[in-house]
C-alpha cells in the first residue's frame, strides 16, 4: 500500500499543493489539475526591438504546430469592421485590464460588441506571453455567463495548457458534458489532475474500486482537506451519503463541488452562484420555473438568446400568478395576438408584456424577439411598439410624440430636437465628425481595438451620469467601431435607461 501511495503520488498532484495562489481574476475556478508557471514575458528589449549588444539573439525554437492562445479567435477582426492588427500599439497588460472590467451592467450594443473583441482572431500585441491576454478575454466571457463562447475559444486553443484546462473542464461540468472532459483529461499527456479530480473522474467513468483506492491514498497522504473528504466520501458512498448526516454548504463552490453536491442528493442553488453556474439550471432535468430564472439571468447578459428565454416561456401554461408567471402569460398573450395577426389584441397585450419585462429588466430580449413581428404587422399605436421595433433593429414607424420622435430621428441618422441633457450628448456623438481627444491617439498608434474597448467602458459610465462619457464613446463607435454600435447603443441608452 505504501508502494502504491508513493507512485500515485507522482502522478497525482494534491488541490493545496498545487495551488500557489490565484492565477486568474476569475475566482470559483475548479482547483482541477497541477497548474503551469505562467510564461515569462518578453523583456523590454524584446518588446521595444532593441538590441542589448551587438552578439547575435538567442534563437527560441518551438514546434511550428504549437497555437499562440493569444493569437487565438472565432472570427476575423474585419468581420467588425475592424483592422487585423487592431492590438498593434497596445500593451498587453492594457488589454488584460480594460477585459477585467465588469460588463454586466453594461448596455446590451456595448457587452455584445466586448464579447465580439473577446473573440476576435488577430495577432498578438507585442510584449505578449501568448497566454496571460487569452486567459483574460476567456475570464470576461466566463464573468457574462458566455460559457458557450468561452468553451469554443479553449477548445481552438488546444487545450494542452493546464489553465486553459482548467476552465474548459469547468465549463464541461457545467454544461452536462463532464464524461467527455475525464475521457479528454486522461488523453492528454500534459495535464495532470489534482486527487479530487481524478476520484471524480474514475467514478464518472464506472471504476468505483479505482477511485476509492485514490481516495484512500489521498488520506494516508494527507493531501486533502477535511471538507474535501467528506464530501468525496459521501460521493463515492451511497450510505454515507443517505446517514442524514448533511454537509454544510460551501460558500464559494467551485463547479467540481457544485457537481459533487449535486451527486450526493444535496444540490446547491445558483441563485447566489457566479452567473456560469445557472446553465446547469437549464439541463432538461430541472423544473421549470428554475430553468425559467436561470434563462432569464443570462439573457439579461445576452449569455441566452432571446428566441431561446421566448421558447422556454412557450413550454407550459403559467403555473400560478405573479413574478415569472406574470412574464410568462403576458409573453404567452402578445405571441398569440401576433400569430392571429390580431392588431387590437395585440394593442392590449404589447403594453402589459413590456411593463412586465421591462421590471424585470428583459425589455431588450421581448423587443429582440418581437420587434421584427411587430414591424411585419404594419407596427402599433403607442411608445412600446416604436420602441420595440427600434431595439430589434427595425426601421421607426410613424412617430406620435416628441420623445419618440427624437428616437425616430437617431435611427435615421438625422438626430433632431433634443430637449434632455441625455438627448444632447446622445445627438452630439453621433453628430460629431473627428475621433474625440480622449481616443485619437489610441487611433493613432495601432491602438484602435483598445480604443474600443475604451469607449465601451465610457459608454458604461456613461448610464450612470458622465454624459460627457456617454458622448465620446457613441462618438467613438461612430468613427470607428462595427456598423451600427454607435445607433444600437445610443437608442438603447434612451430607451432602456429611461425605462422605470
Amino acid at each position: 500500500m505504501r508502494r502504491l501511495a508513493a507512485a500515485l503520488a507522482l502522478t497525482l498532484v494534491p488541490g493545496a499543493v498545487a495551488a500557489e495562489g490565484p492565477l486568474s481574476a476569475i475566482d470559483w475556478l475548479s482547483d482541477s489539475v497541477a497548474r503551469a508557471p505562467a510564461p515569462k514575458r518578453p523583456d523590454d528589449g524584446w518588446t521595444t526591438g532593441v538590441a542589448r549588444s551587438a552578439l547575435p539573439e538567442e534563437v527560441t525554437v518551438a514546434p511550428l504546430s504549437k497555437t499562440v492562445p493569444d493569437a487565438v479567435g472565432l472570427h476575423p477582426a474585419a468581420s467588425l469592421g475592424l483592422p487585423a492588427d487592431l492590438w498593434s500599439g497596445s500593451s498587453p497588460r492594457d488589454l488584460e485590464r480594460l477585459f477585467a472590467v465588469d460588463m454586466t451592467d453594461a448596455l446590451p450594443a456595448a457587452r455584445d460588441l466586448f464579447e465580439a473583441l473577446a473573440t476576435v482572431e488577430a495577432p498578438p500585441p507585442p510584449g505578449s506571453d501568448g497566454r496571460a491576454l487569452f486567459l483574460a478575454r476567456v475570464d470576461a466571457l466566463l464573468r457574462l455567463g458566455d460559457i458557450h463562447s468561452a468553451a469554443a475559444l479553449l477548445e481552438r486553443a488546444e487545450l494542452r495548457d493546464p489553465e486553459l484546462f482548467r476552465r474548459w473542464f469547468d465549463i464541461s461540468i457545467l454544461r452536462g458534458t463532464e464524461t467527455r472532459a475525464c475521457e479528454r483529461m486522461s488523453a492528454l499527456p500534459e495535464i495532470t489532475p489534482t486527487y479530487a479530480t481524478r476520484i471524480f473522474c474514475l467514478a464518472r467513468g464506472g471504476d468505483w474500486p479505482a477511485a476509492a483506492l485514490t481516495l484512500e491514498t489521498s488520506e494516508a497522504l494527507g493531501v486533502v482537506s477535511p471538507a474535501e473528504d467528506a464530501l468525496l466520501a459521501r460521493f463515492l458512498d451511497p450510505m454515507i451519503a443517505e446517514d442524514g448526516l448533511s454537509l454544510p454548504p460551501p460558500e464559494d463552490p467551485s463547479p467540481l463541488t457544485f457537481a459533487m453536491y449535486e451527486a450526493i442528493g444535496a444540490p446547491l442553488s445558483t441563485q447566489t452562484l457566479p452567473a456560469a453556474f445557472a446553465h446547469a439550471d437549464l439541463r432538461p432535468v430541472n423544473g421549470w420555473k428554475a430553468r425559467l430564472a436561470a434563462a432569464e439571468r443570462l439573457a439579461r447578459l445576452g449569455s441566452l438568446s432571446a428566441d431561446q428565454l421566448m421558447a422556454l416561456y412557450g413550454e407550459q401554461e403559467p403555473a400560478a400568478s405573479g413574478g415569472v408567471w406574470d412574464r410568462v402569460a403576458a409573453v404567452q398573450a402578445l405571441d398569440a395576438a401576433l400569430d392571429a395577426g390580431d392588431a387590437n389584441a395585440v394593442a392590449a397585450a404589447l403594453p402589459i408584456a413590456w411593463d412586465e419585462m421591462t421590471a424585470a429588466g428583459l425589455a431588450h430580449p421581448l423587443a429582440r424577439a418581437f420587434g421584427p413581428r411587430l414591424e411585419a404587422l404594419g407596427g402599433t399605436e403607442g411608445a412600446p411598439a416604436l420602441q420595440m421595433i427600434l431595439l430589434s433593429g427595425g426601421d421607426p414607424v410613424e412617430p406620435t410624440s416628441r420623445e419618440e420622435r427624437v428616437l425616430a430621428s437617431l435611427a435615421t441618422d438625422r438626430p433632431a430636437m433634443p430637449s434632455t441633457a441625455r438627448e444632447r450628448a446622445v445627438a452630439e456623438g453621433l453628430a460629431a465628425s473627428p475621433p474625440p481627444a480622449r481616443y485619437a491617439e489610441m487611433l493613432d498608434t495601432g491602438r484602435t481595438g483598445e480604443a474600443v474597448l475604451r469607449a465601451l467602458t465610457d459608454l458604461r459610465e456613461g448610464r450612470t451620469g458622465e454624459l460627457s462619457h456617454l458622448r465620446d464613446a457613441l462618438a467613438l463607435l461612430k468613427h470607428s467601431g462595427p456598423d451600427g454600435s454607435a445607433r444600437d447603443a445610443a437608442l438603447q441608452a434612451l430607451i432602456l435607461d429611461a425605462a422605470p
